[in-house]
């Protein structure tokens, strides 16, 4: 097998990898194992190709990932969030603290935190609105 092939199987591999897990970092490894694959046709160094990739691995995730981190939140949504749960009144299907709880919305099962860490524990059956939300989980204050 030639060092051309191995830094494709190389990229291929980060490229699936960067599939399972979108932070962005596979990725660099995988355009420069590509970028490096095609390098490897001219140059047989072993020892060149390695310290090439790795250098082109860094720079790509240290000055594309920014760039294509802001561009992938500038994106418009397809779902707005916002609009479909924040203020819907919804019940609790499990006490809701700052720490645990849960809540049924459209009859599924939610995690849900207070929204103000002070109030007191809302119990399961009792209803809430939901303020906002940070990634799946909802904070909610009672109603």
């Amino acid at each position: 097998m030639t060092y051309w092939q191995i830094f494709l199987i190389v990229a291929i591999v980060a490229f699936v990898l960067e599939m399972f897990t979108p932070a962005m970092f596979f990725l660099s490894v995988a355009i420069a194992a590509l970028i490096t694959a095609f390098a490897a046709i001219w140059n047989p160094d072993i020892h060149i190709l390695i310290i090439a990739c790795a250098a082109l691995s860094v720079l790509i995730l240290l000055f594309i990932r920014p760039l294509m981190k802001r561009f992938m939140h500038e994106m418009p949504k397809g779902v707005d969030f916002d609009s479909e749960y924040i203020g819907k009144i919804v019940k609790v299907t499990e006490e809701i603290t700052n720490t645990t709880g849960a809540i049924a919305v459209y009859g599924e099962r939610w995690d849900a935190r207070l929204a103000n860490p002070e109030a007191e524990p809302v119990p399961a059956g009792a209803e809430v609105k939901i303020i906002r939300n940070e990634s799946i989980v909802l904070f909610v204050e009672k109603v």
